[in-house]
């Protein structure tokens, strides 16, 4: 742990991990921000609240999955600092539009802005990772993925507590501000040249998605890291959707509380992604992934149980959050939801590592691109059938027991990928 915190002393690493943390917290205080204005100020009707929220996660997902390819492309043929510090400057134009939007109170200029942040997202995505093998030594690259990790859950942690307790006022002017301090911190992340530099590009997205991801997943080790992956974010979409509505119309509490859940559930993300590598000691592995995502679907149940249980309504109003963790029972509720994060984080991050450590340098960024696109896709997947459960009828018991029949699935593609390359 001592030897990761390190890192952040270092121009290599820092000016990197401050900029990406800068980026997530913007773009999760923006989408929160979003999303809990429908839930509170525009509908009042538990399945299209499900369904509005899917449909901003879709919106924001979707880039990743047409333009991925591209990414990876452009991150293993140009220097990767320089990618970055376009992509900021973008993100600076994407924020002002959304900030209009949410001084105007437009859904449509809002929705614009979470799917030109997912395109911002989509190019940033791969050099965060494929960068690390560059500017790190190779026992470093653990543990400076579970920092990018950590910081980036930290960061949601920000944006999510920030969001419930703003105005959409305010957060226009935030949200502009980070902006203009993650261009600044961009520009003095080093050099990072690409092994292959001016290696012509594929434009054609669905021709260059196909060969990326032939090209990728024909590779067992490869195919069994990402498999698990996306459908640890099949996963997380499916809970995270849930939140806001769960919040409202289960406790029966105000969008301060739904904030809340969220926070919480970057908390235990971030502690997982720093735990899991004090337990590996460092070395890229997935010897504790199976184990991490079925205590992960363990935890699921016993957050449904908790849940089940719970009874505490008001008459007239939303629990504010003083009230609300003075209700029995509160206490279990947490931490059976911060038990889902911990695992889950314990889960993930050594695969990340995974796939930037046993590739080419300058195959790096194209790997974890074919992991967005597969990823992206299981996201949009897991949104769409968790809005469609929700418009059919199911309850929310029955979602949670689906998604810890998924956490066996990725335990077994895990197994499979522990069992052949460890």
């Amino acid at each position: 742990m001592k030897a990761s915190i390190r890192l952040l002393n270092k121009r290599r690493f820092l000016p990197l991990f401050v900029t990406q943390t800068l980026g997530a917290f913007n773009d999760n205080l923006f989408r929160t921000v979003v999303v809990l204005v429908a839930t509170y100020g525009i509908y009042s009707n538990p399945q299209m609240e499900t369904r509005f929220s899917a449909l901003a996660t879709g919106i924001f997902i979707i880039p990743f999955f047409l333009f991925s390819a591209l990414a990876g492309q452009l991150a293993d043929s140009h220097d990767k600092a320089r990618i970055i510090r376009i992509v900021k400057i973008a993100e600076i134009a994407i924020m002002a539009t959304g900030a209009i939007g949410l001084w105007g109170h437009s859904i449509p200029l809002m929705l614009i802005a979470v799917f030109a942040m997912g395109i911002h997202s989509t190019f940033f995505g791969p050099i965060k990772y494929a960068i690390l093998p560059q500017h790190l030594k190779k026992d470093e690259v653990l543990g400076g993925t579970g920092l990018v990790e950590a910081g980036s859950y930290l960061a949601i942690l920000g944006g999510t507590v920030v969001a419930g307790f703003v105005n959409s006022q305010i957060a226009g002017a935030v949200i502009l501000l980070v902006a203009l301090s993650g261009c600044y911190a961009s520009k003095s992340i080093p050099d990072a040249k690409a092994e292959k530099e001016g290696e012509p590009i594929d434009h054609h997205i669905f021709r260059a998605s196909y060969r990326l991801i032939s090209a990728t997943m024909h590779i067992p080790r490869l195919f069994l890291a990402i498999c698990s992956i996306s459908f640890f974010w099949a996963i997380g979409s499916v809970l995270i959707i849930q939140f806001p509505p769960l919040v409202k119309n289960l406790f029966y509490a105000d969008k301060q509380v739904a904030s809340l859940f969220l926070a919480i559930f970057s908390i235990g993300v971030a502690i997982g992604s720093v735990l899991i590598n004090r337990l590996l000691c460092g070395k890229v592995s997935a010897r504790y992934a199976p184990g991490s995502v079925l205590a992960m679907g363990a935890s699921v149940l016993w957050f449904e149980q908790v849940i089940g249980r719970w009874h505490n309504i008001p008459v007239h109003r939303f629990f504010s959050v003083p009230e609300f963790i003075q209700q029995p029972g509160v206490i279990l509720v947490f931490s059976a939801l911060l038990a889902v994060a911990i695992t889950g984080g314990m889960f993930v991050v050594p695969l990340y590592a995974f796939l930037t450590t046993t590739v080419e340098k300058d195959h790096t960024a194209r790997t974890v691109a074919a992991n967005n696109i597969m990823t992206s896709g299981a996201m949009v997947l897991g949104g769409f059938l968790a809005a469609l459960a929700s418009n059919s009828g199911f309850s929310t018991s029955q979602i949670l027991y689906s998604v810890a029949g998924m956490c066996c699935v990725a335990a077994w593609l895990s197994w499979r990928l522990h069992c052949s390359c460890d």
